[in-house]
């Protein structure tokens, strides 16, 4: 699959000692979420028409905020479901 360029190795914090080689082995694997599972979004219309409101009455554009809910695993074990459920506009100070 496609790895994007902006994704970097993992790399650990120098040390005296080490309990493995650091050496790498084998193939380079992505570690994206969508890599293997296949994602769904969720959204509630409640909070969507929150967010909308928020944004149009602010002043302030760009403006920051947060989307709030859960990630879930899918009964069988081939998806992942993140469902937005709550909005937060967050405070200014």
């Amino acid at each position: 699959r496609f790895v994007p360029k902006r994704m970097v190795p993992f790399s650990f914090p120098l040390s005296k000692c080490a309990l493995w080689d650091p050496v790498p082995m084998g193939d380079v694997i992505g570690a994206h979420i969508t890599y293997y599972r296949n994602p769904r979004l969720s959204l509630l219309e409640k909070t969507l028409r929150l967010a909308y409101r928020h944004a149009k009455q602010n002043e302030k554009k760009p403006f920051s905020c947060f989307l709030l809910g859960t990630l879930a695993a899918d009964e069988d074990g081939e998806g992942i479901t993140l469902t937005i459920d709550r909005f937060d506009p967050g405070r200014d100070i």
